[in-house]
């Protein structure tokens, strides 16, 4: 685990975010630990055989987060918010890419199935994308609740925390945006 308090990474990533020298090669041994027990924790709602692994997702998901042109992290909860999210584009656009969608045929998958360890299929993480990105589309926020929520597995404080919402609005939109994903996935 790092050894850095989150107040200590909230710094050296303002300071990277600043432009810093240094600053972001810092970052990486900071956050390397939690950005692997995040991947794990996605995997862990993916089939067996993924052609992904743990390490090359946290690569890839950090390359994208420092290749950002405009990097804007307001603290560590905001990070790993945004790790959490750019792990999913991964994971779809890799799911994309093997051209595995049957968009009329596919098994439904619920919410509840992915809460628990079973395995997505690529056409299970497309299908919850497609129905994110409807979700966003009504419910901005909602959808980001999901998404810190279900992929970054945050609580509720933290999610709370992270949008700067009162946990009362984090519960209201989480069980909203559980009921028509629901719906939508169904």
């Amino acid at each position: 685990m790092p050894t850095e308090s989150p107040r200590d990474l909230t710094e050296l990533l303002l300071a990277a975010e600043a432009g810093t020298p240094g600053a972001l090669d810092r970052v990486l041994p900071v956050v390397y630990d939690e950005l692997k027990l995040l991947a794990e924790s996605v995997f862990r709602r993916e089939r067996p055989d993924h052609t992904l692994q743990t390490t090359a997702l946290v690569h890839e998901a950090y390359l994208r987060l420092v290749s950002s042109p405009n990097l804007a992290w307001r603290n560590r909860r905001h990070f790993f918010g945004i790790a959490a999210q750019a792990m999913r584009q991964i994971l779809v656009d890799h799911a994309r890419r093997r051209g595995a969608i049957k968009r009329d045929g596919g098994r439904a998958i619920t919410l509840e199935e992915m809460a628990l360890p079973v395995t997505a299929t690529p056409d299970d993480i497309l299908g919850v994308d497609d129905a994110l990105e409807r979700l966003k589309a009504l419910s901005p926020r909602a959808a980001r609740v999901v998404e810190l929520r279900y992929f970054a597995g945050l609580s509720v404080e933290e999610t709370a925390e992270t949008l700067d919402v009162s946990t009362a609005t984090i519960k209201r939109d989480w069980l909203s945006a559980r009921a028509w994903l629901q719906r939508e996935l169904g």
